[in-house]
């Protein structure tokens, strides 16, 4: 038959494989089979512990395969518990924080470290209140000084002559007033 025209069965472990059923497998021999001789027996095992071992082992691997089926359903239960109790892994994760930092903040290495930042922040803020009134002291006589007081008569003449009288709230003429004044000539 030809295995392009063959229905391929995926279910099959030989899935699309075009493989000629008509050999048959049963005389193959399996690894690991009980009495096969190309798998000896260790040293100082006979026949009768190794068949008590596997039944053993068999028995083992069926409590563990139960065990895994009793607790899936154990965490089944608990998932539908915590969803009606309205925990959703959102809250127990807010929870979990806020444990977390209450453990945190009850802590002898977090009280220490609060303590120190707190006395450096006290000296950092002494240090910039005397900073703050040396500048203060330092403006104050800096204004003071004949320097300063020279530069201010100078802006204040400079200010009168580019504002003129409008600074102290007169009426401000407009330029298209056809009567200039002798204060204010055009240029």
């Amino acid at each position: 038959m030809d295995p392009a025209s063959q229905d391929i069965n995926l279910n099959s472990p030989n899935k699309g494989l075009g493989v000629d059923h008509s050999d048959s497998l049963s005389d193959v021999p399996v690894e690991g089979a009980v009495g096969n001789s190309a798998n000896p027996l260790p040293p100082g095992l006979t026949e009768e512990e190794a068949e008590e071992l596997r039944i053993e082992l068999t028995k083992v691997e069926e409590e563990i395969n139960t065990l895994r089926q009793v607790l899936s359903a154990k965490e089944r239960h608990a998932t539908e518990l915590k969803r009606k109790l309205g925990l959703s892994p959102l809250n127990e994760l807010r929870q979990n924080l806020t444990k977390s930092w209450q453990d945190v903040q009850t802590s002898n290495a977090y009280k220490k470290t609060q303590e120190t930042l707190s006395q450096a922040g006290q000296k950092t803020s002494a240090a910039l209140t005397t900073v703050g009134t040396a500048i203060s002291r330092k403006l104050g006589d800096m204004r003071n000084s004949a320097t300063f007081k020279s530069f201010e008569d100078k802006m204040g003449n400079l200010k009168y002559k580019v504002v003129g009288t409008r600074g102290n709230g007169e009426a401000v003429s407009s330029p298209t007033d056809t009567t200039p004044t002798q204060e204010n000539p055009p240029f």
